[in-house]
């Protein structure tokens, strides 16, 4: 058995190896940390101070807004919620950490989207199944691509009942210090209080609060 353990342990080093999560020097014999490893965990520890700055500011939008309000990053190709300050209505919109969305049909992932290059928009598109979930789904790329197009101007992103019946959502982005989008900041709340009418007043403000946030990371 210890022979297997041995043979197991070692195709497991060896498939880390290849994907830079561990280095083995071969003049010492030798395992050591891979540079990818360090990248993953710089990535997390960023992801924690990330929330540790954004959650006083989305207390803040959320007693503004008396919604809701989430953070996500965008990972693989899908939007990945962070974090979360609940409003203190009755009906609320509930999205634990961890909990992953599509880009095409949520506000987070459009924020994040319409910020992408054209070769890393293209990218995205074609990776994204884009499945209808409502009567409101965009699905169609280039429809997808205009409303993004629209969306750069005001500065925050809308999901119109397109992830879920009834729930809108509005979000701006975060960006790092070199101008790339980092994070999304979203409201989300039911159709019944977030109308069409309130769109552009929570729209303004998830914008300054992504603004602030980006500020105080020491984004640009």
């Amino acid at each position: 058995s210890d022979v297997c353990s041995s043979d197991l342990a070692h195709r497991l080093l060896t498939t880390l190896e290849q994907e830079r999560y561990v280095h083995f020097d071969h003049e010492r014999r030798l395992w050591s940390v891979g540079v990818q490893a360090f990248r993953t965990g710089a990535a997390f520890l960023r992801t924690r101070n990330l929330v540790g700055i954004a959650r006083p500011y989305m207390r803040a939008l959320m007693n503004e807004s008396t919604e809701t309000v989430n953070l996500a990053i965008e990972d693989e190709h899908e939007a990945v919620y962070l974090a979360q300050v609940e409003c203190r209505q009755m009906m609320r919109a509930f999205a634990r950490p961890g909990v992953r969305v599509p880009l095409y049909c949520s506000s987070v992932g459009k924020a994040l989207l319409c910020a992408a290059s054209d070769g890393d928009l293209a990218d995205a598109l074609e990776r994204q199944a884009m499945r209808r979930l409502t009567e409101k789904t965009i699905v169609n790329r280039t429809a997808l691509r205009q409303e993004l197009a629209l969306t750069r101007e005001p500065g925050f992103a809308i999901d119109d009942e397109e992830h879920a019946f009834g729930l809108r959502c509005v979000a701006g982005l975060v960006f790092d210090e070199f101008g790339e989008p980092m994070a999304a900041i979203s409201i989300s709340g039911p159709t019944a209080r977030i109308s069409s009418e309130r769109i552009a007043h929570l729209g303004e403000l998830v914008r300054r609060k992504a603004d602030e946030i980006t500020a105080q990371f020491g984004g640009a």
